[in-house]
Formats: structure tokens, sequence, C-alpha cells
């Protein structure tokens, strides 16, 4: 997909880019497949913030998107590839042989009119969901289930995958985009290739309005603030965060600090590390 690079005929305008959006057919979402999305502002249901720098933003709707694929055994042809405002990667309309339409997530290379399979004799083909164990050695995949039937929890945003490197057992060993490797039940579903619009981390939003259009509040520095505020606040003119590494507002660690717990049970599935 091709970035657009614009002309800088005002300051918000100088080096702003934006997706061409090619591979999009229509710009008309199924209302059948429409949620109300209410927007939270960063508070829970105590009106407490719990997320900053959540605010505003334009108006949208959800998809609801097909993660567990149990259309087992009906076979569906792609009817268009759509933008999804709650999400980097794009989705793709399936309309299934018994009238049922569908969003997945549009992996790259699929196109209109192609015909999709889910199941354990799904062809090893783009956009085809099938049981890990099913999976040749050394196939990209996507949406990949960690309890099976739960629905794809790693993935599913733009550009990326994971590959296949062996069998041990009732478990398969799958190596993530970040490097990790650890086993994931055979019976768990995974589709096969790489989630579309990978171009997506490569535009520049140019000025902070776009930002707010999306929903994303300032980011206020820490230095900025005061004692009572931030760890980093306070002292006379522009002075040292004043701490041996960099804290977050809470007066965690913000660089290296691990937050994963030491037992947790997922532990004895994980063969490696991620890359550090």
């Amino acid at each position: 997909m091709a970035i657009r690079k614009f002309k800088p005929t005002t300051n918000g305008r100088r080096g702003m880019s934006a997706l061409m959006n090619e591979e999009i057919t229509t710009s008309t979402p199924t209302k059948s497949l429409l949620k109300k999305a209410r927007k939270t502002g960063g508070r829970n249901n105590q009106g407490k913030m719990t997320v900053r720098h959540i605010g505003g933003g334009a108006k949208r709707k959800y998809r609801v998107i097909d993660f567990k694929r149990n259309k087992i055994g009906i076979t569906g042809r792609v009817a268009s590839i759509e933008y999804d405002p709650n999400r980097n990667a794009n989705i793709a309309l399936i309309n299934y042989l018994d009238g049922e339409k569908r969003y997945i997530i549009a992996p790259k290379g699929l196109k209109v009119g192609m015909i999709i399979e889910n199941g354990e004799n799904a062809d090893i083909k783009v956009g085809n969901a099938l049981p890990l164990k099913n999976i040749p050695v050394g196939t990209v995949i996507h949406c990949i289930e960690l309890n099976p039937g739960s629905g794809a929890s790693l993935c599913r945003s733009a550009g990326t995958s994971a590959q296949i490197l062996g069998r041990e057992d009732k478990y398969v060993l799958v190596r993530l985009q970040s490097g990790e490797t650890r086993k994931i039940l055979g019976s768990c579903m995974a589709t096969i290739g790489v989630v579309g619009n990978e171009d997506y981390e490569l535009v520049n939003i140019g000025k902070a309005g776009r930002t707010r259009h999306m929903g994303i509040r300032p980011t206020n520095r820490g230095s900025a603030m005061n004692p009572n505020d931030h760890p980093h606040g306070g002292g006379e003119g522009r002075a040292p965060i004043g701490r041996k590494s960099p804290m977050t507002p809470w007066g965690k660690p913000a660089l290296g600090y691990k937050t994963r717990k030491n037992k947790k049970a997922s532990d004895k599935l994980i063969v490696s590390r991620r890359k550090k």
C-alpha cells in the first residue's frame, strides 16, 4: 500500500503523510455487523481515571469481527475489503454459502472474489483458518488462539505474523514477532498469512489535531509538573529528574522494569523469551 506525502502548504501539512488505501473497495460498512461504541474518556464505572490521555475523537461504530472462525465446512467469498476505525488493520467482509455475513481481519494478498474456508480440511492458502496441528512447519500465520474456542489473541494488528517451528506432543512451537518462542495447543485455530496494511507504522501524523481526531489527548512531561504530581517534578527552573532512572507517575521504574508475575502458569509454555 502506497503512502501519500502532502506538500507543505501549511505548517501542519509539512511532513504529514497518509495511506492511499488502494486495497479498500467500499466505504459503506454492513449495518448488521455494527455496534455502538461508547467512549469512556479513560474512566471506569466509578468515574475515576484509569487510563490517561484518552478523550474526544471522531464518532465511530464497532465492527463485529469473527475471531473464532467457527464456520466449519462452509465456504465463504470475500465481498469487500473495508476500513476499520477501531484497529490499524483492514477488515474483509465474508459472504458464506448459508447466507451469513462476517468480518475477518484482512491478511496481505486477500482479494475480492477469493474463496476462504475454516476447519481441519481447509487448504493452506491466505485467509483460511485451521487448527495449528494441521498447518505445516514453516508456515506464516496470524490471528492465533491461546485457548481452543476462545478466539484469536495473538498477531492481530497490521503487519504482524508468527511462524510455526515444530511440534511437541499435543503442542505446536510458534515463534512470535517479538522473538518469543512458545508452545500453543494444536487444537487452537490460526489463520494463514500476514496481517495486511503493513505500511501503517510509516505514516507521519504531522499535526496535533490529527491525534485529537483519534481520541488521544496531550501528554505532559513529568519534569514540567509539581512534585506532588510526578516524581520528576519540582525544582527551580529546568532541573534534572533527580532519580537514578526515569520513573512513572506512580514511582515505578519506567525503563526495563519487569511487571510479569514470577509464578505465572503460562511460564512453562514459553520456550525462549522475547528479544531484549
